[in-house]
């Protein structure tokens, strides 16, 4: 670039400094027109517009430096060396805020130039050197692009801020801001006519300098924006107060684009307005985070549906309407059965493509004005606003339930599902969102329980079912330590000798005010609310310590089976059991593990090499309730299961059902195959022995010899030899 070129822009800069009116004008559009000429000896570059972070040279004496979006030093100059006092090696890793010299304010300062997209192109800094001198600077801060237009490094120009500066020095200074400003600056005369752009103008716009000189700022217009903010902008371009704020800009291609605007004017000698100037930065980057962040916090990211949160907005605001309007309106919390089976059995993918169809399905059969949210793994909830009864909201629960009839098909899978709803209508059951949404999940809850596919409504019965099961809940927690359990026994007895060769250890409450509690009362409510896991813990803790009590005294070992739950069977268990055994000094064969089938379904690949674990340590596997779940001949022989037990439903019938009589027969074949030991629950009559007994049954579980009985009276029976008559 020629030098008496460069020197014409700063004669021109200089003269333009004591004008004003029409000498101004003149003067800058020569200004215009010189730089202009220089720009097409310029080659118009992405290395220009944008300097790769490593590309420091080309700036010699000026102190430019470059970082990351976290604010670490990437790039160090010979200006900054001679401004700060440090090498490279010394910056170069550091984090800017080491350069600081105002370390109270440091966070707000660190904010502010990391994330700068808009404002000033001049930030005036005080920065502290390597021998402890502080000093004010001139900062301009710009982005560092990469070939998708998205930011991922900054660079610095800083300049030392003298006790004075020359008329010279400022015109030249304030030339070269405006020219290397990332924030778009046009100028305009007093008729509204475009005189001077800068670089950053034509880059975000689309319009090079040419094009855009001569025409107003209408060529940006969009036309989104109404008649009033246009008075607005135009008003302060005419002397009023300053204007800044937010309009929606459209480039050269017709392309629309957020952009945060500044107006200001300036004035001649006799204090008219003689040009205005707007700065602008392109804030489509800052808006699309935002919508992002929006859409995280307000959308199910796997459904795409409203989530709780905003679920729980937009049902307010229907609410309010419902209010005014007098109207009805109804919540339904949807909860998907045999769900978590597929999950555990076929893996999250399938899963995760089956909660989308879900929600698509479900979103068909509803109106364009009923909400529909997933708020939960399998649970989603349906809003219906403007009801007239709430009859109408059991006829879309209806609808629900039949578009889930049909199988889903999912790669190879046909999947069957169905679901539970629970329906509570404003405003009789609720007045807002979250009691609503409570009342509809206690009826729920409710479906479910009885092993329905199905709806119901909320009923005040139901809310007080649920609180005495949340005060049974906080008991059970009270239970686990105030020592109101305990273990009854139910002796197993061989069918070829009639003898006592095992126990299952039966879980027993001793409430100090209800009584007894049975097990079916407690146990799932354990099971769903998770202190499965602790009684589970102490059924195997107290067990082993029974054990070892009997060994003790002398009483002959005899296995004790412990149910196992399916929360319980995780990849810690062995060593939970192994830690167990140990502490109570006992040989694994004599605790007998009993699953049930339902875990089977999780699938070989999670389920085999625990059992192989515990097999390997010496533990023995019962596999519980046989006949009643998933379970076949090629199915079971992948598990190394020593032990079938015959559910006691199958039990009951023989000999006199024929279907009974045909599934226990196939379950001891079944098992014989298998060379597994077979066991029968439930056997109370001798009618029932003798046709086990006559199918190879080995041993049986009942009352036709023993209910579950305490510890001492187990022991009992032990040491007299007790047996069972099998004639």
């Amino acid at each position: 670039m020629p030098d008496s070129r460069v020197q014409r822009c700063l004669d021109l800069c200089s003269q333009a400094h004591d004008l004003g009116g029409e000498d101004l004008s003149r003067t800058l559009i020569e200004l215009q027109q010189a730089l202009r000429s220089l720009e097409t000896d310029r080659p118009e570059t992405a290395a220009e517009t944008s300097p790769p972070a490593a590309n420091l040279d080309r700036w010699q004496h000026e102190p430019v430096i470059t970082m990351d979006m976290l604010g670490y030093l990437t790039g160090w100059n010979r200006g900054a060396e001679m401004l700060f006092g440090y090498t490279p090696d010394e910056a170069i890793g550091q984090h800017i805020l080491f350069l600081y010299a105002d370390e109270p304010d440091a966070h707000i300062s660190k904010i502010f130039e990391l994330f700068l997209d808009h404002g000033s192109p001049l930030m005036e800094v005080r920065r502290r050197k390597k021998s402890g001198e502080t000093f004010r600077a001139n900062m301009t801060l710009q982005h560092i692009l990469d070939d998708n237009n998205e930011a991922v490094a900054m660079e610095a120009h800083l300049s030392e801020i003298a006790d004075r500066l020359s008329p010279e020095e400022k015109h030249r200074l304030h030339a070269r801001i405006i020219e290397d400003s990332e924030v778009g600056i046009l100028i305009t005369d007093a008729s509204e006519r475009i005189v001077s752009v800068n670089p950053a103008f034509s880059r975000i716009t689309g319009y090079s300098a040419g094009e855009a000189i001569g025409e107003t700022p209408d060529l940006l217009r969009s036309s989104v924006h109404g008649t009033d903010l246009r008075a607005k902008m135009h008003a302060a371009m005419h002397g009023a107060d300053a204007w800044q704020g937010e309009i929606i800009g459209r480039r050269k291609n017709g392309d629309l684009f957020p952009q945060s605007v500044s107006i200001g004017v300036a004035r001649n000698a006799d204090g008219f307005v003689s040009h205005a100037f707007s700065m602008f930065s392109d804030i489509s980057a800052i808006r699309a985070v935002e919508e992002r962040m929006q859409q995280i916090v307000n959308f199910d990211s796997l459904t795409g549906l409203p989530n709780r949160n905003l679920f729980h907005q937009l049902v307010e605001q229907a609410l309010a309407v419902a209010r005014r309007n007098k109207d009805h309106c109804a919540l339904l919390v949807i909860d998907l059965n045999r769900f978590n089976s597929v999950n555990d059995s076929l893996g999250h993918e399938v899963g995760d493509a089956l909660l989308r169809q879900v929600g698509q399905r479900m979103r068909n059969v509803l109106r364009q004005e009923d909400m529909l949210a997933r708020i939960g793994a399998d649970e989603f909830v349906v809003a219906l606003s403007s009801i007239q009864k709430r009859e109408h909201s059991g006829l879309v629960a209806k609808k629900l339930l039949s578009c889930l009839e049909k199988p889903f098909v999912i790669g190879s899978h046909a999947l069957h599902i169905g679901a539970s709803i629970g329906i509570a209508i404003y405003p009789e059951d609720g007045l807002n969102a979250g009691a609503l949404q409570r009342f509809a999940d206690i009826a729920m809850q409710r479906v479910q329980r009885n092993n329905e596919n199905g709806f119901r409504y909320y009923s005040p019965e139901m809310n007080l079912r649920a609180k005495e099961q949340w005060q049974l809940e906080g008991e059970l927690r009270h239970a686990l330590s105030g020592h109101q359990l305990i273990l009854h026994y139910q002796p197993k007895v061989s069918l070829r000798s009639g003898r006592i060769v095992g126990a299952e250890a039966l879980i027993r409450w001793y409430h100090p005010k209800r009584g007894m509690i049975p097990p079916d009362k407690f146990v799932p409510l354990a099971e769903e609310t998770g202190l499965i896991l602790e009684l589970g813990s102490w059924i195997l803790d107290e067990a082993c310590h029974q054990i070892r009590i009997w060994l003790d005294s002398g009483l002959e070992p005899i296995p004790i089976a412990v149910n196992i739950s399916a929360r319980q069977f995780d990849n810690q268990l062995p060593e939970r059991l192994q830690a167990t055994i140990e502490r109570h000094h006992l040989p694994c064969e004599l605790l007998k593990l009993e699953i049930t089938e339902s875990l089977l379904v999780r699938g070989p690949e999670k389920v085999i090499p625990i059992m192989n674990e515990l097999v390997a340590l010496g533990f023995n596997l019962s596999l519980d309730d046989f006949g009643t779940g998933y379970s076949s001949l090629a199915y079971l022989k992948k598990f190394p299961i020593t032990t079938l037990k015959i559910d006691r439903s199958f039990v009951v019938g023989v000999p006199d059902d024929e279907n009974d009589c045909a599934i226990a027969q196939a379950i001891v074949t079944m098992g014989k195959q298998l060379r597994q030991e077979i066991v029968a629950e439930g056997v109370e009559t001798l009618a029932q022995m003798s046709f086990l007994r006559g199918l190879g049954c080995d041993q049986l579980q009942g009352y036709l010899f023993s209910p579950p009985i305490a510890a001492e009276e187990f022991e009992r029976l032990v040491r007299e030899g007790r047996r069972l008559s099998l004639d």
